[in-house]
């Protein structure tokens, strides 16, 4: 810094050695400008090059009848860009710039950035260009160099953006249940020969059987809840009800002692439910009774349980669909038979994935794909799940996922753009194809993409990576503040926290030749020479193709004695 403020002071100077009649006055307060540069080497922040100057023109120090103008320029082999102008003038010349009294003078900063190129970096230099008037005489001064270069840092980070699987949903132990109604005659509470006979019977047969031979499946309890109709006596329905049951579960272990299947103690759960009011209620509004709404309307009137069912009793006389179809169906034992289905075994599930995966379900195929060790494995099975569940996005997405670590990434973007076209708003999807669009320099895209995607590790390491690429060096170390990476110490560095990077690259378990080279830089800006030796040397023998940029890097140009290179 010092010398970036002996060379101002310097091209100043030059001014007025010039001889230009009336810019010669100003010499000799020339050292008391406190000119200042930062940074001291341009350093390259999203896609612009910046640069701050700031200085004081002290009390009578400007002319009051002449005009400076400034601009720095960035030059390199084969072109050039200028910063915008800058003009001052004292209190009496003509012109629009940014007059100086004579008598109290004035502190200036200057501010500016232009695009970058490429060609900038390392090999460029920053001069300014001066130019002193006075009434119709110009000066035009040599250019004279401030600084060597443009710093671009920023440029090491690492495409380790974060690829999200879509998860399965797989169980291997299911559980089911399988309903049926027992029913009953009329005050009766005995299972008939037909009610045994009946499809829903027959189907609880069928388990139990099945229960009896296949270990896979198992039979974890019964619940069974007895209803009486609601147009008989409480105490007689409440005691008919729990009868039911009883019948209901007697019925239950017939079947299962023919089956010779044994039950532990609390299999069974009975529940005398007395007369079943809400169901009569049910079936009425579902029924195409002209006057049902009325009827209800009529019977709910009766808080006296025992008037309203001796009106459900003289109802029912009149209308015969009540006294045939609606009370008949509320003498019942609801049976809930649970039970569980064993799925196969990891051993099992590999095997089938390879031989038969159109055979597995679309949760055993993806949850098959994450028992493969080998990425090619794991990359065939989703494949085959892409193929056998063509509308289910998972297959292609993770498929996807695979290749990107493969290598293999226009391949990739095929196959997360399948998944889109099915799932448009997924998540993980929109993660994956952003990730894409922003290791492809699509930046804007990649944004608005994680924007849409929403929170997530995956999805919140990746905004990181675009706030790096975009400046926002804040906003890249808060979203990727979860791990530990080079990425995020350089997110630090750059924020100006040489020692918290140092810190993270320390313990992020980072042994690549850029984690060695970031730990040099933040050697270096720490002024640690015998570390920017140390890690220098590291990377070089991981990465020797480092060898050029170390030796242009200007984050080295005060450790090139140690370096060697």
């Amino acid at each position: 810094m010092l010398r970036t403020q002996a060379s101002f002071v310097a091209i100043a100077t030059m001014i007025f050695l010039a001889g230009c009649a009336g810019l010669g006055s100003m010499e000799k307060a020339i050292e008391t400008l406190n000119l200042n540069v930062n940074p001291g080497t341009l350093i390259l922040r999203g896609n612009l090059v910046e640069v701050e100057i700031t200085g004081n023109f002290p009390a009578k120090y400007f002319a009051k009848k002449v005009r400076l103008e400034a601009t720095p320029v960035l030059v390199w082999d084969g072109g050039e860009a200028a910063f915008a102008t800058e003009g001052f003038q004292g209190e009496d010349a003509a012109g629009n710039y940014t007059v100086v009294p004579f008598e109290a003078g004035k502190s200036f900063t200057y501010n500016a950035s232009i695009s970058y190129d490429a060609a900038m970096e390392d090999a460029c230099h920053l001069e300014l260009r001066l130019r002193g008037l006075k009434g119709d005489k110009v000066v035009d001064f040599e250019p004279y160099i401030i600084c060597k270069g443009v710093i671009t840092t920023p440029h090491l980070v690492q495409p380790d953006d974060k690829f999200a699987i879509t998860p399965d949903r797989f169980q291997r132990t299911m559980s089911y249940t399988l309903g049926n109604d027992l029913n009953y005659d009329y005050n009766s509470s005995k299972v008939t020969r037909t009610e045994l006979r009946a499809e829903g019977w027959g189907a609880m047969k069928e388990l139990f059987a099945l229960a009896a031979s296949a270990d896979s499946v198992n039979l974890s309890g019964a619940t069974i809840e007895a209803y009486a109709s609601p147009e008989g006596e409480i105490t007689l329905n409440e005691d008919l009800a729990a009868d039911r049951a009883e019948s209901a579960h007697k019925a239950l272990m017939s079947e299962l002692k023919r089956k010779k299947i044994e039950t532990a103690e609390g299999f069974y759960t009975l529940m005398a439910k007395g007369e079943d009011w809400d169901g009569f209620k049910r079936l009425m509004i579902a029924s195409n009774i002209e006057d049902k709404d009325l009827i209800l309307r009529v019977l709910e009137m009766y808080s006296d349980k025992s008037k309203r069912e001796q009106e459900i009793r003289n109802i029912a006389k009149t209308y015969s669909v009540i006294e045939d179809q609606i009370l008949p169906s509320l003498r019942r034992s609801s049976i809930a038979m649970n039970y569980t289905v064993e799925g196969y075994t990891d051993e099992e599930l590999t095997a089938l994935a390879m031989t038969s995966p159109a055979t597995l379900t679309v949760e055993e195929l993806l949850f098959s794909a994450t028992l493969f060790p080998d990425i090619s494995d794991k990359l065939a099975v989703y494949t085959s799940c892409s193929g056998a569940y063509s509308n289910d996005h998972r297959g292609y997405n993770n498929a996807g996922v695979c290749l990107m670590e493969m290598g293999r990434r226009n391949q990739a973007d095929e196959a997360f753009n399948a998944a889109r076209s099915l799932s448009p708003n997924n998540a993980a999807v929109l993660n994956n194809v952003g990730a894409i669009a922003r290791q492809k320099g699509k930046t804007e895209e990649a944004s608005a993409l994680f924007a849409k995607a929403g929170s997530g590790a995956e999805v919140s390491y990746n905004k990181g990576l675009v706030a790096i690429t975009q400046g926002n060096y804040g906003s890249a170390i808060s979203n990727m503040s979860g791990s530990a990476s080079a990425n995020l110490a350089l997110a630090k560095l750059l924020n100006g926290d040489a020692n918290g990077a140092k810190t993270t690259l320390m313990n992020a378990g980072d042994d690549s030749a850029i984690s060695s080279y970031l730990l040099a830089i933040c050697c270096a800006r720490l002024d640690d020479a015998a570390g920017v030796k140390a890690n220098v040397n590291a990377a070089l023998t991981k990465d020797g193709t480092l060898r050029g940029k170390a030796q242009t890097d200007l984050e080295f140009a005060n450790f090139r004695a140690e370096l060697g290179l």
